[in-house]
């Protein structure tokens, strides 16, 4: 299940597509539908993503890398799946609130979204600063 970067990028861009329209019909009181089912195109492009990253690490357990390769990539994929969940759960939280399901406040609501922000930023420095001293 291997996918062309365009191929990425298209499925990306529709279901970005698909998931802004039925937000903007959402909020023009067009469709009245549950805000779950409004998130559903972000939830089905985060499944095929676990699914890619899951294949991706199946593969590479079989090769036989070098063991400073190996945990750099283990380290990687660790944070991608741990972006992706919480990516997830603050998309959860969100629908829960604006379904009226729990009443929690909107800065506890945002906590999943701080912390993916501040692990990219770690991540982005660390990727800019590690390859600057190799």
């Amino acid at each position: 299940m291997k996918m062309s970067l365009v191929q990425r990028v298209l499925l990306a861009w529709v279901f970005s597509l698909v998931f802004l329209i039925m937000l903007v019909l959402k909020l023009d009181s067009k469709i009245h539908w549950n805000w779950f089912l409004i998130f559903l195109p972000v939830w089905t492009f985060d499944a095929i993503l676990i699914l890619m990253l899951c294949v991706r690490t199946a593969g590479r357990c079989k090769q036989a890398l070098n063991p400073r390769e190996e945990q750099q990539n283990l380290r990687r994929t660790t944070w991608y799946l741990a972006a992706l969940l919480l990516k997830l759960g603050f998309c959860l939280a969100l629908c829960s609130r604006l379904e009226k399901l729990t009443d929690i406040w909107l800065s506890v609501v945002c906590i999943p979204l701080w912390t993916l922000l501040v692990g990219a930023l770690v991540e982005l420095g660390y990727r800019v600063f590690c390859y600057r001293s190799d």
